[in-house]
């Protein structure tokens, strides 16, 4: 899934309304991705979350490729 370098734009396109974990090439001055390879994908964001153990020693990143619901609260 992960060797293909794609825009934010064409991720969010590939995976509508999923999250998505992304091992990131490119960031804009506000340090949202601009670039990167999608490591994991899923509806679902704790299937995300436990990816994250994969990827030490890579920068990534976790989008959602939908509209959040207003009453959503993300812990870090």
């Amino acid at each position: 899934m992960g060797d293909e370098l794609l825009s934010m734009k064409k991720i969010v396109e590939k995976y509508k309304d999923e999250w998505v974990l992304i091992e990131y090439e490119e960031l804009d001055e506000d340090l949202n991705v601009k670039k990167g390879k999608v490591i994991a994908h899923s509806p679902r964001k704790d299937e995300i979350y436990a990816r994250l153990s994969e990827t030490r020693g890579k920068n990534v990143a976790i989008e959602y490729t939908g509209k959040l619901p207003e009453d959503l609260a993300v812990m870090f």
